[in-house]
């Protein structure tokens, strides 16, 4: 089972976060293994297994990075391991002009200098998610995940 067929919420890139962290806790409540001391061993196997799978859940989809790889993952878009591609030459000069400052920084710290490689950091984590937003917005899932009534 997914994590969204899990948690009965649509596949997403931008999920209702005050929902998926109540229906985190809801899980909680209902699935930890503390609640079911008295069970047979069956039965808290399968509580254990469930309030693991809720964790793992709630970690990967409250998180907007490893939601995104997950997403893509299964959708077919992204094998675990798989090569991503290769990167843009300019985000790859981007990063090579960071590193480059901060390692000056390591050596030499000027206050102003990092001040500078904060806001291109910024700059630059800007522009790309004002170039990945309409993607997000617009996406829709290949499948439906039918909600119960």
């Amino acid at each position: 089972m997914d994590f969204f067929e899990f948690y009965h919420i649509s596949p997403s890139f931008q999920p209702d976060e005050a929902l998926l962290r109540r229906t985190y806790l809801e899980r909680s409540r209902q699935y930890h293994p503390d609640f079911h001391t008295l069970s047979d061993e069956a039965e808290q196997a399968r509580m254990l297994e469930l309030s693991t799978l809720n964790n793992e859940a709630f970690k990967t989809l409250s998180d907007p990075d490893k939601r995104m790889a997950y997403i893509l993952k299964i959708n077919g878009l992204l094998e675990e391991g798989e090569n991503q591609g290769a990167l843009p030459q300019s985000f790859l000069m981007d990063m090579m002009d960071i590193n480059e400052a901060m390692m000056e920084l390591e050596f030499d710290f000027d206050a102003e200098r990092l001040q500078q490689t904060r806001q291109a950091v910024e700059t630059l984590d800007q522009s790309m998610k004002q170039d990945i937003q309409p993607i997000l917005d617009n996406w829709t899932p290949h499948r439906a995940i039918l909600l119960p009534i």
